[in-house]
């Protein structure tokens, strides 16, 4: 031991030492920032996983039609409209965060994803849902890099990979929500409205953000040091490289998702229940519950394995756990059963597992400054892509005369491009959050 072990420590080194990633106590400001992040992910799962049971009964009701050949190509357009509306609000919120605080901006956010939702009660037309899913998911894609970006920047940094896990989590136990909300009262075309009415009720949320949450001591001290430019500062020649692996490693599983488990799976149960005669009205309420307790366990897994295997081994191996499990769900069942469920558990757990690995990575890419715009933009610029894919699932849906498993299949092949693209990204196992 040196002998300078033994003197005291100065007030400034106890000061230091206090505020250490490692050594810093948790107390009631992290606690209420983390429980509100939570609620609003979880309500963010729960619009999430809204519009797949209800999309189906909505538009048949709308249209007064009940063919998939029809009803499917409109579902791949309004999924479309609303991961494009989640992409212009990541970028829109995540400035908002940078610029005049994460606090704020979220509880804006938070209030303007329950207002729409709460209006499609209105709907008179399939565009009319369209619009107003769009307008809510810019306030539900700007709630999802605000509450990373605060949560991130008020815990320590040694239990960023847990947390990660938990963030993942939290939306997946919206859409659980969602599922054994459509077991207990089933969505049909008579009552599919007031699903979207009961969906409304995150604005209570909103206020108690504004009136308790504390701002980001983190993110104040950056804007005191230099004028935060986050859009300009993003696709600077430091980070651009940055930014547009971010948005690849976000729009791979996000196109996944969207393009097969998470949007269609429920509409390709129903199907599937109608064309072998039989009687299960909660068929697909049944499946979306167990994709959500399977994508709950994967959301902690990518991030304690990105914590301990290193960010790109950890996507790598999701990558591939996701392309074999989405082939073999749609590829190798017909038929709805408990082994069909278990799968589909095991294909929610694979291909949810990014949405802890994200979490636990994006953050580690960007500046403090520019942290909620960088992260924002690669994540819910993800979702454009996502859009594209969903669109593409609609276009292969009518190729494939109204087959849900062949069209989702199809959509499967993008974790190829994940396994291939990760080696060039940079590793951030063991470095701090940069400031």
């Amino acid at each position: 031991m040196k002998s300078s072990d033994n003197l005291p420590l100065s007030p400034e080194n106890m000061l230091a030492t206090q505020n250490a990633p490692g050594s810093r106590r948790l107390g009631a400001r992290e606690w209420s920032v983390l429980i509100a992040a939570l609620l609003g992910w979880m309500f963010d799962g729960v619009e999430m996983g809204l519009f797949p049971i209800a999309a189906r009964p909505a538009l048949q009701d709308l249209m007064n039609i009940t063919s998939d050949a029809e009803v499917g190509p409109w579902i791949a357009k309004l999924t479309a409209l609303f991961l494009l509306g989640a992409a212009a609000g990541g970028l829109l919120f995540g400035w908002l965060g940078d610029r005049l605080g994460r606090v704020s901006s979220m509880a804006i956010s938070i209030f303007m994803y329950s207002l729409f939702t709460g209006a499609c009660y209105f709907a008179q037309e399939p565009w009319h849902l369209g619009v107003l899913r769009f307008f809510a998911a810019l306030g539900m894609g700007g709630e999802w890099s605000l509450g990373v970006a605060l949560v991130m920047e008020c815990w320590p940094d040694r239990l960023r990979p847990l947390l990660a896990g938990v963030i993942g989590a939290a939306g997946n136990v919206g859409y659980l929500l969602v599922g054994v909300m459509a077991m207990t009262f089933r969505v049909t075309p008579e009552s599919w409205r007031w699903t979207m009415l009961a969906c409304s009720s995150p604005a209570v949320l909103a206020l108690l953000v504004i009136l308790f949450l504390p701002e980001s001591s983190r993110w104040k001290e950056s804007v005191k040091k230099e004028t935060a430019r986050p859009l300009r500062e993003i696709f600077s020649t430091r980070l651009r490289k940055t930014t547009l692996l971010g948005i690849l490693f976000a729009s791979i599983p996000l196109v996944g998702t969207w393009g097969a488990v998470t949007a269609f799976l429920p509409s390709w149960v129903d199907q599937m229940v109608e064309m072998a005669g039989s009687h299960n009205p909660y068929a697909k309420a049944t499946v979306q519950c167990w994709v959500s307790i399977g994508a709950i366990i994967g959301c902690f897994f990518g991030p304690l394995v990105g914590a301990k295997i290193g960010r790109r081994p950890a996507y790598f191996g999701l990558c591939v756990c996701s392309f074999l499990v989405v082939e073999a769900l749609f590829l190798g069942f017909t038929e709805f059963n408990l082994l069909f469920l278990v799968m589909a558990g095991l294909a929610g757990c694979a291909t949810a597992s990014f949405y802890g690995w994200l979490p636990l990575y994006l953050p580690e890419l960007f500046p403090t400054r520019v942290r909620a715009t960088g992260q924002g933009l690669c994540y819910n610029s993800g979702r454009i892509f996502a859009a594209v894919g969903s669109l593409t699932t609609g276009q292969l849906l009518g190729l494939f005369h109204g087959s849900y498993a062949q069209a989702c299949a199809v959509i499967g092949l993008v974790y190829l491009v994940g396994m291939a693209a990760i080696w060039f990204a940079p590793e951030t196992k063991g470095k701090p959050l940069p400031e």
